[in-house]
């Protein structure tokens, strides 16, 4: 173990601290294996060598990003320290929607991943587990291009009841069957429409949401299309509903790898298209993980601790 002064030069402690060192206790949280201590102008930590050069090269990021945007939340303190690339975060989140007063963002690093591959490719593949937002966020990319008026129309699918469809079983009409399987885009959509206009838009069918097995036959031209849930898909019908892909067409494929529901002997078709598609140019890859959940705190631990324990069992 070694020990390590740090020395905050040209910038108050307090941005860094925080009031009632609310932003340094959220900044160790990071970093359980150091001993910080803070007094004055100094950051003092003890520890492994190689975590307290991590811990450093971080606190000067900070710095730095403080000095540029004049700005240092503890959200962007967060995704300083989660975010491994060397771009530095502007001071706002990427505002992608404007609803009722209400801004929706891109809110960590994957998700503004998710938002930049989308402008630069026609088919981008979002994989991450539960609560990582990429479903929200495609949600907020198709609705900001339909807003802009670069594309006619949303379309928003899902394999539903698993892989299989079956919904004969269910009571009620087709739409009172499948709603309970869509509800999830159905949110999504209520938090950046109000209630009348996401009414029209559907009634018009400028959104339409729909079963995985309704794409079959069509051609999608002009739309920005989402499959969910795509872990659930077999390797057929997500061969089916990528080549609907029309002229002016945008889709995003997003799933859950470690969800997979579908009978232990099926294939998923969202594994074995991610292996199939992975060099062609045009179609990008973003893998969300822990770092990215917006929901609960918990959620972000829960997600951490299964990991390892997946980790511990294949060694």
């Amino acid at each position: 173990m070694i020990e390590k002064k740090i020395l905050l030069e040209d910038i108050e402690p307090i941005v860094i601290y925080g009031a009632n060192n609310a932003k340094i206790d959220f900044i160790k949280t990071y970093f359980p294996k150091l001993k910080i201590f803070s007094r004055g102008n100094v950051i003092t930590c003890q520890g492994e060598d190689s975590v307290i050069e991590v811990f450093e090269g971080k606190i000067h990021r900070m710095i730095k990003h403080y000095k540029r945007y004049n700005s240092l939340t503890e959200n962007q303190i967060e995704r300083l320290i989660t975010d491994d690339g060397d771009d530095i975060l502007v001071a706002d989140d990427m505002v992608l929607v404007h609803s009722r007063g209400k801004k929706i963002k891109a809110r960590t690093a994957n998700q503004r991943r998710m938002v930049e591959a989308s402008k630069k490719n026609d088919l981008i593949f979002a994989i991450g587990p539960a609560g990582t937002g990429k479903t929200y966020t495609a949600v907020a990319i198709a609705v900001n291009a339909l807003k802009h008026k670069t594309v006619r129309k949303i379309i928003l699918t899902r394999p539903a009841v698993e892989a299989g469809e079956n919904l004969g079983f269910l009571p009620g009409d087709m739409k009172e069957k499948l709603d309970p399987y869509m509800q999830p885009l159905y949110d999504a959509l209520h938090d950046m429409f109000s209630g009348e206009a996401l009414e029209r838009y559907i009634n018009d069918r400028v959104i339409e949401i729909a079963p995985l097995a309704f794409m079959r036959g069509r051609t999608l031209d002009n739309a920005f299309v989402i499959l969910d849930e795509a872990q659930n898909s077999t390797p057929q019908q997500m061969k089916m509903f990528l080549t609907r892909m029309g002229k002016n067409a945008k889709f995003i494929v997003t799933g859950d790898i470690s969800q997979i529901d579908l009978p232990k002997r099926q294939k998923s078709g969202l594994k074995a298209s991610m292996d199939i598609l992975n060099d062609i140019p045009g179609i990008s890859q973003i893998f969300l993980n822990e770092n990215d959940v917006v929901r609960h705190p918990l959620v972000k631990k829960i997600i951490k601790a299964y990991n390892n324990k997946e980790d511990e069992s294949t060694h």
